[in-house]
């Protein structure tokens, strides 16, 4: 089984920034780097706690922000504010959404 990757555009405030997002059905929510989030932007709305799959718990911030995808068009979706290192996932609330 390999990878699969998207490019979408992730959009707030009249600001946008391309995104290269590797697609985890098994991830709830989208995740952000600091660097999209912070370039955007966007602000923490509240924070949540994670578990991570090796169980793992974890607090995080979220916000909102419009994700557009080739063929899908806009729409907005919560996304949690992540740190620096890691990739941006594209996870399945967005997907469903």
């Amino acid at each position: 089984m390999g990878l699969v990757h998207v490019d979408g555009v992730v959009k707030h405030d009249g600001k946008s920034v391309r995104v290269r997002f590797l697609v985890d059905s098994g991830a709830m929510y989208t995740v952000l780097t600091r660097s999209v989030w912070e370039g955007l932007g966007l602000k923490p709305m509240e924070e949540v706690e994670f578990v991570l799959a090796d169980g793992t718990v974890i607090r995080r911030a979220i916000s909102e922000a419009l994700l557009e995808l080739p063929g899908y068009g806009e729409r907005h979706t919560p996304v949690v504010l992540g740190e620096s290192e890691g990739d941006n996932l594209l996870g399945s609330v967005t997907l469903e959404i």
